[in-house]
């Protein structure tokens, strides 16, 4: 894991989601709509956007964003505490994405897609977004990087990023 950090100024604090209840995730659900849905949403100057379809009454890339598949691989998605409480962060690194503390860059993945990654590296947690040739971005997911090989893998993706 990265040393940890003071956060930088600009970054809201974690969201509280203990104990945890269904009110938590009416909660979280606000957020996520005052940050990506009620206000525009821009990366570079560009719109970010996501697909409208919607699963358990509620944007699909919600869930992406406040979950994780457990296990890996099964389709079997739970909230993941860490994710839930980082979601304040999205919106703000996407407006700081420029700041010093952000890794922020486009990477071609191995099946041909843009990939622009948006990464607080010392606090651990990144933005994944595809990108678009007239430079939208459509938000994919975003994660804690809790692994030692995915910090290895964002690493690896930095060093050989579009420039």
């Amino acid at each position: 894991m990265s040393a940890p950090q003071n956060p930088p100024e600009w970054l809201p604090p974690l969201f509280p989601v203990s104990p945890w209840s269904e009110t938590v995730m009416e909660w979280l659900y606000a957020v996520f709509r005052r940050d990506f849905i009620d206000m525009p949403t821009r990366y570079d100057g560009c719109e970010v956007w996501f697909f409208p379809e919607r699963e358990r009454d509620k944007e699909l890339i919600f869930w992406h964003l406040v979950e994780r598949e457990d296990p890996p691989g099964s389709g079997n998605r739970l909230p993941d505490f860490r994710r839930c409480e980082r979601l304040p962060w999205a919106r703000a690194m996407l407006d700081n994405f420029s700041a010093p503390e952000i890794k922020a860059w486009d990477y071609v993945e191995g099946d041909g897609d843009n990939r622009t990654y948006v990464w607080l590296e010392a606090l651990d947690y990144v933005i994944v977004m595809k990108r678009y040739r007239d430079g939208r971005r459509r938000l994919v997911t975003a994660y804690c990087v809790d692994y030692e090989s995915k910090r290895r893998t964002l690493r690896k993706k930095w060093e050989k990023r579009l420039k």
